[in-house]
């Protein structure tokens, strides 16, 4: 019997069993694009939701990695907030720490009273007013004979017709870093010289803090300044008389005084210039009376502050000024108003006493320290290094302020965390500032001379990184710095890193710590050290590393392929010393391999003493400094030296643009073609043909092995006349190579492409010598160049020295003759380790 097809329903009706209910055909096709409908708006709604939360994500990365250029590094400062303060080193508080005047001195502060010194001969009607030091005012010399570093500095200073003196010492006592004195002295420049009218401005600025008041006599003569600030608390600065002992002339001086507001450090020349006024009168005793220029009034800018307010930068300034003819000498000091117990004014007799004390401690220090007359030199070569020496330590400077900055994440520049910087520099006319590439080499020499000192740069350095390990590789820090420096340089790219120098003198500073148990305070200081010391570190393993492992590039290479012969690499410190032709991301640089053989071996070694893991840096020293790898690398046959390598041609040069003119028009009234560079031959993966400084860096460095036949190579290229070698050190760039002194541009003169630069000189000798102490087939190769390269250099330097005036930023490598900026006693001060054989 077949089952039963219907079943009653609950409600009494009859319902098909198994079966569904059938709905109408709209109904039906209405429901599925309801259906449709209700999916694609889900979607939709996810799609959007995760959309905004993919951007948002975006956005908060974006804002994440952006804001990681201007993070502070997360370790503990290495220095205290309070560690330059009167309280903890009020040894250091006050000094000359305004490297680019010609004399001055600051507090080790952010905000520090100012104090410094102008002057002018008097004409008829021209102002030569000298005050920042600058190449154009073509002076025939200056700087410090003698300075300590910390107590005391003897400067001369050769005008035309006429030489300043300058002279400080300080003294400590009380709670805010205690008392200094200056004696400025001027003389003829040479017997029988016509009397000269000088006048001589000294001012006392604030930097936006504290008071001033000033305390007239006679009118017009400024005999002091009384003040108070935060970190001074009560002080007075004496303007004594002057005095002349060989001349009636310093009785009869004439004074003027200015009492006005600056807009600003860097402006205080112009408010002194704009001031002058030609109506004064000086009236000598036996002698005709001359008009004179002198400060009167100034009349400050409009306000540019909304609502009239004064700039955050703006400085009362006081100005004393005194006009006399020559000789003279004339003190000022400063006194402390807590030096409650201060036995006498460190004037007169007093100061000259202290000055004699400071003088023969200093050179005491500097024969034991450099015992350059056991090496044969002479007074007047030892005196030279002295200068050397004390312009190095003379020319150091404290800066605080804040670098602007970029990374590939800002769309704009944003400013860089504020914060001191106690720094060498490498010029005081041109390069007033901090380079990080330079400070390595200024503290090979100075940790020599004061260790301590040393210790605080490197760490001020350290303090400014920031949580990616970047330092900004120039400090232009306020607007002093800023004024001095072309706007394009201005800006700091956090993807561009420098050599990284630091490690060269705290390898030296470790190696005074061999052979002992490690003390103390040097523990606690390179335990302050290592976590900012490894950040940087791997910031150079990732930031920098080349296209195959174990390889290193520059980053920051000049992008514009037209415009320049050879595109520049400003990061390596090189500038325009040839790479490849076309930078692409194939490039491998030989010097930066090297540098982070350095660096491995420096961070190994820390650890070492420290305790802590060295293995992946001994690793790392082990791995880059492989003959084999780097001759792989690195070594080109065709060459016969170690290149760098990457997309490259020697088929360039330039040549003038071809510019069309329409008929009719004036040629002249379209702007002259430029020079452009032209490319003869595709380039292609390939060593970079070029001979110099760059090839030399596995000797350098001493990543060679001792019994390289490639160190042979080296050594004979080095003394080849036709390549580096020259009677006045190695030159920059081979002769035989296609760059050699060849420009960039058409006002872009070459840089390092062929002239003598004394710190690669300095590696050179360093190196030779080290060749030449242990065993090795090549040692007394080594040991004969060593001989002739160091006597080279110092003879050369000593005699360009003794004939301008000068040590120089380099040499030419034809004549011998300094060139580029100057003073440059940065690196080239060098030559006083070479002098005592102190590597």
């Amino acid at each position: 019997m077949a089952r039963e097809r219907r079943r009653p329903g609950t409600d009494g009706s009859q319902h098909r069993n198994n079966e569904p209910k059938m709905a109408h055909p709209q109904k039906r096709e209405k429901k599925t694009k309801m259906d449709l409908t209700q999916i694609c708006l889900t979607l939709a709604a996810i799609c959007c939701f995760v959309g905004a939360a993919s951007f948002a994500y975006h956005l908060y990365l974006q804002r994440w990695l952006a804001g990681r250029i201007i993070t502070p590094h997360g370790s503990p400062r290495i220095l205290n907030a309070n560690s330059s303060s009167p309280a903890m080193a009020p040894e250091k508080f006050w000094g000359s720490y305004r490297p680019q005047v010609y004399f001055g001195m600051k507090t080790r502060s952010p905000k520090s009273l100012v104090t410094g010194l102008m002057w002018m001969q008097q004409r008829e009607m021209d102002v030569s007013l000298r005050h920042t030091c600058e190449q154009g005012d073509r002076l025939p010399s200056y700087g410090w004979l003698m300075h300590d570093g910390v107590n005391f500095g003897v400067q001369d200073i050769q005008d035309f017709g006429f030489a300043l003196r300058t002279e400080f010492v300080k003294r400590i006592g009380g709670q805010h870093g205690g008392d200094w004195s200056w004696r400025i002295t001027g003389t003829h420049q040479s017997p029988g010289t016509h009397a000269s009218l000088i006048s001589l401005l000294f001012y006392v600025a604030t930097d936006g803090q504290g008071l001033l008041n000033a305390h007239v006599e006679d009118k017009q003569r400024l005999a002091s300044v009384t003040g108070s600030s935060e970190e001074l608390g009560h002080f007075r600065i004496t303007f004594y008389k002057p005095k002349g002992e060989k001349s009636e002339a310093a009785k009869y001086a004439s004074y003027n005084i200015l009492k006005t507001v600056s807009p600003g450090l860097h402006r205080l020349t112009d408010v002194v210039k704009s001031s002058l006024s030609h109506r004064f009168v000086y009236s000598p005793p036996n002698g005709a009376k001359r008009h004179y220029f002198a400060v009167d009034s100034y009349r400050p800018p409009p306000k540019q502050q909304p609502g009239g307010g004064a700039s955050p930068e703006e400085s009362h300034l006081v100005v004393h000024q005194v006009t006399l003819q020559l000789p003279f000498e004339i003190e000022v000091a400063f006194e402390s108003g807590s030096f409650l117990d201060r036995p006498d004014s460190l004037v007169g007799p007093v100061l000259s006493a202290e000055l004699a004390r400071h003088k023969a401690a200093f050179e005491a220090k500097f024969d034991q320290t450099f015992p350059l007359r056991e090496k044969g030199a002479s007074p007047p070569q030892v005196q030279f290094a002295q200068a050397a020496l004390s312009n190095m330590v003379g020319g150091m400077g404290y800066f605080y302020g804040h670098s602007f900055v970029q990374s590939r994440y800002n769309d704009q520049p944003v400013v860089y965390p504020e914060g001191p910087l106690y720094t060498a520099v490498p010029s005081r006319s041109f390069f007033p500032r901090g380079f990080l590439w330079d400070e390595g080499f200024h503290q090979l020499l100075v940790s020599k001379w004061d260790p301590a000192i040393s210790r605080e740069v490197i760490s001020h350095w350290l303090d400014l990184m920031n949580v990616e390990g970047w330092i900004p590789r120039e400090q232009i820090l306020d607007s002093e710095a800023r004024s001095k420096v072309p706007a394009e340089f201005v800006l700091q790219r956090n993807e561009n890193a420098n050599p990284p120098t630091l490690f060269l003198t705290l390898q030296k500073l470790l190696a005074g710590l061999e052979g002992t148990p490690l003390a103390r305070n040097d523990e606690l200081y390179l335990r302050k050290l290592l976590p900012r010391l490894k950040t940087w570190y791997d910031w150079y393993n990732t930031t920098q590393s080349g296209p195959i492992p174990y390889t290193f590039r520059w980053r920051g290479r000049d992008e514009d392929t037209n415009l320049f012969l050879n595109p520049k690499t400003l990061t390596s410190g090189l500038d325009d010393y040839p790479r490849a032709s076309h930078p692409s991301g194939d490039e491998r640089h030989v010097d930066l391999r090297c540098w982070m053989v350095l660096a491995s071996q420096v961070m190994a070694e820390v650890s070492r003493l420290l305790g802590e893991p060295a293995g992946e840096y001994q690793r790392m020293q082990l791995e880059l400094s492989d003959n084999a790898r780097l001759e792989k690398h690195h070594w080109s046959e065709q060459l016969q030296a170690f290149a760098d390598y990457g997309n490259h041609t020697q088929s360039v040069l330039l040549e003038r643009e071809k510019i069309f003119v329409p008929p009719g028009h004036n040629p002249h009234h379209h702007p002259p073609p430029r020079l452009v560079r032209v490319v003869r031959k595709p380039p292609k993966l390939q060593h970079v043909s070029a001979f110099g400084y760059v090839s030399l860096f596995p000797f350098l460095l001493n990543v060679l092995l001792p019994d390289s036949p490639r160190l042979e190579t080296i050594l004979k290229d080095m003394r080849n006349e036709k390549k580096l070698w020259t009677p006045y050190g190695l030159r920059s760039l081979s002769k035989s190579s296609p760059l050699y002194m060849k420009h960039n541009t058409e006002h872009d003169g070459p840089y390092w492409r062929g002239p003598i630069w004394v710190n690669i000189n300095y590696l050179a000798v360093r190196a030779l010598h080290r060749y030449a102490s242990i065993d090795g087939p090549f040692r007394d190769q080594a040991a004969n160049l060593y001989q002739e390269l160091r006597a080279n250099l110092i003879n050369n330097i000593y005699r360009q020295y003794m004939e301008t005036g000068y040590i120089w930023e380099q040499y030419n490598d034809s004549t011998g003759r300094g060139q580029g900026s100057y003073p440059f006693t940065g690196w080239s001060a060098l030559v006083v380790l070479m002098m005592a054989e102190e590597y």
